[in-house]
């Protein structure tokens, strides 16, 4: 199958995990989702799917981590407040690489999916 040029789904993809700031896990589903069904129909769908669904479950795992750090000295509020930024910038950044056919790259992912 001929796969197809789509930088505006690659873009939609990226911006998609903002959502996760209005309704708290739709960052993940609908990327997810766009991954999923359309990995095999648009050119570089799945590395850029593979390396957004990385980018969430490090920042849910990090998310994790932070919790028990507020009891160490008030760390884990440092780390939440770093890790709200890098998911409302990355998101950001990655939509306009992508956008221009540029690499993307999210900072803190373990590549899970490879």
């Amino acid at each position: 199958m001929m796969l197809r040029e789509d930088r505006n789904l690659l873009v939609a993809a990226h911006l998609s995990q903002l959502l996760d700031f209005v309704t708290g896990i739709g960052g993940f589903i609908i990327p997810l989702i766009l991954w999923l069904t359309q990995k095999d129909k648009v050119l570089q769908m799945d590395e850029h799917g593979k390396q957004i669904i990385n980018f969430q479950i490090s920042t849910f795992i990090y998310s994790i981590l932070c919790i028990p750090l507020i009891l160490f000295l008030g760390l884990g509020i440092l780390g939440f407040i770093v890790l709200g930024v890098l998911v409302l910038i990355f998101p950001i950044i990655n939509a306009i690489k992508a956008s221009n056919g540029e690499p993307i790259y999210y900072p803190l992912s373990i590549q899970f999916l490879k």
